[in-house]
């Protein structure tokens, strides 16, 4: 699968990433996921969107928020194809939308607090770690 697949692809495919699928291509997203990369994406599941409460889901999908959404998703994002195994040996990692993640593996691998789910699903563009919590950039309002 990971060799015809990309990103966007398999993240279509698995329905417990339905709500990203949906943000991402309110963002504006999908085409950076089907890009060469190669990139890892730290994707929260339905119920990590689920945390969110629904009035501030509701004010992300508008139109005029497009942009800061796009920051929000970009935030989950980070060049390169990092393995768990990878991932566990890192203090931070910068997103593609600028700022930088922490990465905390003391106690299981955690992403700014979010832990890490099922994990090294690889597609021919990069691989995907699923999270149980949606990470906030600095500059934005926190979300959950």
């Amino acid at each position: 699968m990971a060799d015809t697949y990309t990103l966007a692809d398999v993240l279509q495919k698995d329905t417990k990433f339905s709500t990203l699928v949906d943000a991402i291509n309110t963002a504006g997203l999908s085409n950076k996921l089907r890009e060469t990369g190669p990139f890892t994406i730290f994707a929260p599941t339905n119920a990590a969107f689920s945390k969110i409460p629904s009035e501030t889901m509701t004010d992300l999908l508008k139109p005029e928020n497009k942009s800061m959404f796009a920051d929000i998703l970009s935030y989950h994002i980070i060049h390169g194809k990092v393995m768990t195994e990878e991932i566990a040996k890192l203090h931070t990692a910068k997103t593609l939308q600028g700022q930088e993640i922490k990465i905390d593996a003391v106690n299981g691998i955690k992403i700014n607090g979010a832990r890490l789910q099922a994990r090294n699903m690889e597609a021919s563009n990069g691989i995907i770690q699923a999270i149980d919590t949606v990470l906030s950039p600095a500059a934005t309002a926190k979300i959950a």
